[in-house]
């Protein structure tokens, strides 16, 4: 006989910034009995560098076996083709999963692939929407979906009212989407809510305490559950005793050198820099950027993936020496000072860790000012005319969270975040209590 409660099966967006919180939220449900497979793509599984024991992972087609959205060319025929291709093919691991002797009982899935709830409708499974991003930012693109909210915006646009926010929004905050291929990608971001009335759950990747005001008003138009943050139990409630990494990466992670270069430093003297898994600087913002760091007399780990180090200033990392920083092509994100903001890049809202943000696109803007001016944990470095945040603002913008008096209120924000975030997710907190309903809800659906 089984000891499972359920069984779930999570189907993420290929990217490591997808999956990983999906995964830390897979390995919450398993921890309460409940049965978890990860179905993602064929190729995203070869190109995995690390891969979790802890769950059960199983290949669908996206319909480029070969080299995934890269062999696709463009968005829209990685989008189009995954569609269909992925339905059929995850339709046949449903059934294959249900002849195995532990049929699923409900998808969760990434709202970049809505296509997903239509499959879970023609098995009679129950579905939910795992966004994660955070709720300000599924809100703003909520009304940009509804058109409430037109893009570009105008000149005429320095500040718009968005509902769900108190106070008007800078339209600067999502103008960055215009940066990448923007129509269709914008597109693509309010397709997200083309099924949302026809799931059972929308799980948000948040905290209710973090963002009280937006959450309660998405909850009067989706059943809003907030389940985050999901980073490693160890860094949180610590309830889950093995979980201390992430497990699975499209990048070789240089752990141990990250961890024997820190060991060696003061507590907390070290500026992690970190722009993820896809962002692209431009040579002569890596330049800047280079020069900021070693101008601040502050210890940095830089993460330079391999295809951006060619963009590094001549010499400069002949010149560094291993005392004053290390230069890594991935290390382990889980201690931030310095980044993009990308929401996985906020797990140092989790940390108790003061942030200096550049945004580049898509949700970082949003989330830079929520860093600055709501959560008061962080400064936001700004850019000049050209685009370009230069070596004395970073250096300015550094000594300010790591050193200086002013800062001292960012840092004790940051402590106090870091708290509330580990309640939220700890036994009877908000978001401990939310996964324990959507256990509740998956049992009564189970097998007899």
């Amino acid at each position: 006989m089984t000891t499972h409660k359920a069984h779930c099966l999570i189907l993420p967006f290929p990217g490591q910034g997808h999956i990983n919180p999906m995964l830390q939220f897979s390995k919450r449900l398993q921890s309460k009995r409940v049965k978890i497979t990860i179905a993602t793509t064929k190729y995203f599984l070869k190109t995995m560098q690390e891969l979790p024991t802890s769950v059960s992972i199983e290949a669908i087609s996206d319909g480029y076996d070969d080299g995934g959205f890269h062999q696709a060319g463009t968005f829209v025929a990685y989008i189009t083709r995954f569609k269909e291709v992925g339905s059929d093919t995850l339709s046949h691991l449903i059934q294959k999963l249900a002849n195995s002797g532990c049929p699923v009982n409900c998808i969760v899935y990434d709202p970049f692939l809505p296509w997903a709830v239509e499959v879970a409708k023609n098995f009679g499974l129950i579905s939910a929407a795992f966004f994660t991003q955070n709720c300000a930012v599924d809100n703003i693109y909520y009304h940009v979906h509804k058109g409430v909210i037109k893009l570009p915006p105008t000149q005429n646009d320095e500040e718009i009212l968005i509902p769900g926010f108190s106070s008007s929004i800078d339209a600067s905050m999502y103008l960055l989407l215009l940066l990448v291929p923007a129509e269709r990608i914008i597109e693509m971001l309010g397709n997200q809510f083309s099924n949302l009335d026809k799931v059972d759950w929308v799980l948000i990747n948040s905290f209710y305490e973090l963002e009280k005001e937006v959450i309660d008003y998405m909850s009067k138009i989706y059943p809003i559950k907030t389940i985050g943050p999901t980073i490693p139990s160890m860094y949180l409630d610590k309830r889950l005793h093995e979980d201390k990494e992430y497990g699975l990466s499209v990048f070789k992670p240089m752990t141990n050198e990250c961890l024997n270069w820190l060991n060696h430093q003061p507590i907390n003297s070290v500026v992690y820099v970190s722009f993820g898994s896809i962002t692209n600087l431009e040579a002569e913002q890596m330049e800047e950027l280079a020069w900021g760091l070693k101008n601040s007399n502050n210890n940095f780990l830089w993460v330079v993936r391999s295809t951006e180090e060619s963009k590094l200033p001549k010499n400069f990392l002949e010149e560094l020496t291993i005392e004053k920083g290390l230069v890594v092509s991935w290390c382990p994100q889980l201690q931030n000072v310095f980044s993009t903001t990308g929401w996985n890049s906020t797990e140092a809202i989790c940390l108790g860790v003061p942030m200096v943000t550049m945004p580049q696109w898509s949700d970082q803007p949003t989330n830079a000012k929520l860093v600055k001016d709501v959560w008061e944990m962080g400064v936001k470095a700004k850019q000049d005319e050209k685009g370009i945040v230069r070596r004395e603002v970073i250096e300015e913008c550094i000594k300010l969270v790591m050193e200086e008096e002013k800062g001292k209120l960012i840092r004790e924000n940051a402590k106090k975040w870091k708290e509330m975030a580990r309640n939220a997710v700890d036994e009877g907190g908000s978001s401990d209590k939310n996964i324990e309903e959507f256990v509740s809800k998956l049992m009564t659906i189970s097998p007899k």
